[in-house]
Parts: structure tokens; sequence; C-alpha cells
């Protein structure tokens, strides 16, 4: 099932974050959105999760629109988020917090355990830290958490915002690597990302956002050698 959004507009007050935008992230695909601060990436996701309302447009998924669910119906319906900034929860252990992305679904004890088995298999610095408190643990061990809590829901689509935001270039690495085992593994993902070069190596498709709208859209690997591109957002000149 794709999803697809369609001249979605998101406004903060009197503020139009996203102005009219439309993007598509068929079954099996990484898409990245690439952009400055500011240029509504996170507003998109957000929106996509159910965090923020649109002001107009609609966002289908497998033919349904979503707008008319709630964020934890969305959650059901297999759109989970890792958001920015992590947002785990810094008192609670490594455990509880990968159980809590399971809080809405009603399932058995033995789903949850092979649901943390498989997490522990793609995070196995998480199952040696499952009694510590997840605000001990380091910058990239918190974003695996954050990662492995949505993965607890069985998203069909993962939506990933700044997953590499604050980490040492060999956790970025490590981060990605197993970004390309979840789109493996069946996982369609959306991926807000300011390493554009990481993103755009992993991706089949990018949008580029500049404030609210879409100025480009392509193949990955067309905007990895793209020179205007690869001058505004991968810190090179053309080649």
């Amino acid at each position: 099932m794709r999803l697809e959004v369609k001249d979605l507009r998101v406004s903060y007050g009197k503020i139009e974050a996203i102005k009219g935008i439309s993007v598509v992230v068929n079954e099996g695909e990484i898409v990245s959105l690439i952009g400055a601060n500011g240029a509504g990436k996170t507003t998109l996701l957000k929106t996509i999760s159910g965090l923020l309302n649109p002001t107009s447009g609609s966002i289908e998924y497998g033919g349904e629109n979503v707008l008319k669910h709630k964020a934890h119906h969305r959650v059901s319906l297999g759109i989970s988020q890792a958001p920015e900034g992590r947002g785990i929860f810094p008192g609670m252990t490594v455990l509880e917090n990968l159980e809590l992305g399971k809080y809405h679904l009603k399932m058995k004890k033995d789903e949850i355990e092979e649901d943390l088995i498989r997490i522990y298999e793609l995070f196995p610095r998480l199952k040696e830290r499952t009694a510590q408190a997840a605000g001990t643990l380091s910058g990239g061990e918190q974003q695996m958490l954050s990662i492995g809590r949505a993965l607890m829901a069985k998203p069909k689509v993962l939506l990933l915002d700044e997953p590499s935001m604050g980490l040492a270039p060999l956790m970025i690495k490590n981060i990605f690597n197993i970004i390309t085992e979840i789109n493996k593994s069946g996982v369609t993902i959306l991926l807000v990302e300011q390493n554009a070069q990481q993103a755009l190596q992993r991706s089949d498709r990018a949008y580029i956002l500049e404030t609210g709208n879409i100025v480009k859209e392509a193949k990955a690997a067309e905007l990895l050698n793209d020179p205007a591109v690869r001058e505004a957002y991968l810190g090179t000149g053309a080649h």
C-alpha cells in the first residue's frame, strides 16, 4: 500500500508552513525529504502521524483518507513515527520505553516477547541495557531506542525525523545501516534528514523542500549527482 499526500496545507496561526504540497511514498521505498531548517519537513511528518491538523488537502494510505483518524488510530493502521529529538521517557527503563510502543495494541504477552526479540536482534546494544534508565543512554543509544519503540507497533510505514542528529560519524553510519535493514524487512520509510549525503545514498527517491514548497523531486541517485543539489545540500560543488 502506498502513502499519498495531496495538496496539503498546514499553518501555525497566520504562518503557512506547508503550501499545498503532494508527496507519494510507494510500498517498499525509502523516500527522503531534504531541506534547510524551517522548510516544513518535520511539520509534514507530524501531520501524517496526526500530531498536527492540516488546513486543507488529504493524506491517503491504502486509498483511505487517514485524516479522519486520530494519531493512535493511525498507528493501528500501520503508520508509526520516531520523532525529532527522540522523545524517549528518560526516567523509565529501556524495556518500559519499548513496551510503550505497544500500549495502544491489544497483544498477548508472547507476541510482545517476539517483537522484543526482533528489536534486540536489530539493536543488540538495547538488549544489554534493558533495565537501564533511558536517560542514561548515549545519544546514539537513545536514537536506537526511539526507532525500536516505533518498530514495536509493527508499522508498515515508518516516519523517521532526523535520526542522525547530534550523533558521531561512526554512529551515523550504524544508524543508516539499521535503517536499510528495516527497509529490507518490508517496512516502507519516509525519512527527514539533515545529513543529505547519507539520506540520498540510502533512498530510492527524494523531495527537496524550501519554505513549505517542493522545489524538486527525483530519484535519489540523480539528486546526488546534481551540481546545484550538491552545492546547496551536500556541501560540495560539482565534480
